[in-house]
């Protein structure tokens, strides 16, 4: 009964989002009446841009096609309502490592920073346009010094009733989307590259990373990275994700969680359906952490189907002792438990890097991991390994394909 009113509640979820994601643009240019067109100045077009969305009498702010902004300073665009940002050129923030540094936005959680917050309420960002990160002069110094903090390309600081589709993001310093103390946000139709040019690769570039946010839907969308293709981070509640594309990827990745002593984190009622995996490290994850100065949290009714892959190093993963050595798992078990998880109709081949394993379930003792469900895992791995082999370990196990695993050694 507890799963029929799981599925439920996200049913329900899923058709609320998807019937305001429809609504919210038609309103907005309802009310549009008027427009400010930017034009570029051949300097810093940051200022004429806040300008812009702070003025009520500008419900479109448009970027034409064939303009782009020069953005040199940062953007604080927190609290404005009812705006519609026409994205159909380019919004390009330069690549003045000295000063993002000592400017930009900060956050203590991971130690982010942003070029931009965007934030208040009923907002569209669209138009068929690029948001350009200028990423490869910090790929670049990342790696001569990796304390480098680099800038996320878009975040949605404090965000509700928010759309952004229809554009492409390209050369982000790292993440490319922070959704951030969020409620009711939608993404669709976004293209995502994020792809050096020289030798030192793109790294953290996460497509999306969801953090105390409700009730977001990433869709339709094609991502071509080298980190996480979406990452549910602590308190990420209610989350529709659909019909990916995600390339170079570390997968779909609930977690890390349990990262911060005193913390408690909760992701809980995600679906991750539709998705195409290519050459990955992981498809199909959740990651904890375990250690002695670790945080807690619960990770409960989550959602993996429809996953096709090819080329993945980890197709099916649970992985709680995240970042920690074995002899501190063993000692310090992770403080964040996994319930009612669902592993459903993953296809596709692993890469072989891990020779023939293709799905590994390991959790900490002390039932730590229940419930969790696998049924129609059809990975394979190259020839050369034979067929396909599943790990596991403290996981108390169910499903079709539940005896494929063998005994997962469980203790109380």
């Amino acid at each position: 009964m507890g799963f029929i009113l799981q599925k439920a509640t996200l049913l329900t979820y899923v058709l609320t989002v998807v019937a305001y994601a429809a609504s919210v643009p038609a309103s907005l240019e309802d009310r549009a009446t008027s427009a400010c067109t930017l034009t570029a100045s051949g300097s810093d077009d940051a200022p004429a841009f806040l300008s812009a969305a702070a003025d009520s009498s500008c419900p479109t702010v448009t970027i034409p096609s064939g303009t782009t902004l020069s953005i040199q300073s940062k953007l604080n665009m927190t609290g404005i309502s009812n705006k519609h940002i026409d994205l159909q050129g380019t919004i390009k923030f330069n690549d003045d490592i000295d000063y993002w540094t000592d400017n930009a936005f900060t956050f203590s959680f991971q130690d982010q920073a942003a070029f931009w917050l965007l934030g208040g309420t009923n907002i569209v960002l669209d138009g068929g346009g690029t948001l350009d990160g200028s990423g490869q002069a910090w790929y670049d110094a990342f790696a001569k010094d990796d304390d480098t903090v680099r800038p996320i390309l878009l975040t949605l600081y404090q965000a509700t009733d928010v759309t952004v589709q229809n554009i492409k993001m390209i050369n982000g310093p790292e993440w490319i989307n922070f959704v951030n103390e969020g409620k009711n946000v939608v993404f669709r139709n976004i293209t995502i590259s994020a792809v050096s040019t020289s030798s030192h690769a793109a790294k953290n570039t996460d497509g999306w990373d969801i953090f105390r946010s409700d009730n977001v839907t990433i869709a339709d969308s094609d991502i071509n990275n080298g980190d996480d293709c979406v990452s549910f981070k602590p308190n990420a509640t209610n989350i529709l994700v659909s019909n990916l594309s995600c390339n170079g990827s570390h997968g779909i990745s609930v977690g890390s969680l349990g990262q911060y002593s005193g913390e408690y984190d909760l992701v809980q009622n995600v679906l991750a359906t539709n998705i195409r995996m290519s050459n990955a490290e992981n498809g199909a994850r959740i990651k904890a952490w375990a250690g002695k100065n670790v945080g807690s949290g619960l990770v409960k009714n989550i959602t993996f189907e429809g996953f096709v892959e090819s080329n993945v190093d980890s197709p099916v993963v649970i992985d709680q002792c995240y970042e920690t050595s074995d002899s501190d798992c063993a000692k310090y078990p992770s403080n964040t438990y996994i319930q009612d998880i669902w592993f459903t109709n993953i296809s596709g081949t692993s890469s072989g890097k891990e020779k023939a394993v293709v799905a590994s379930l390991s959790c900490s003792p002390d039932g730590r991991c229940s419930n969790i469900n696998v049924n129609g895992i059809t990975v394979t791995p190259p020839s050369k390994y034979g067929d396909a082999s599943f790990d596991c370990a403290n996981v108390d196990l169910t499903g079709d394909d539940a005896s494929l695993f063998g005994t997962c050694t469980t203790s109380d």
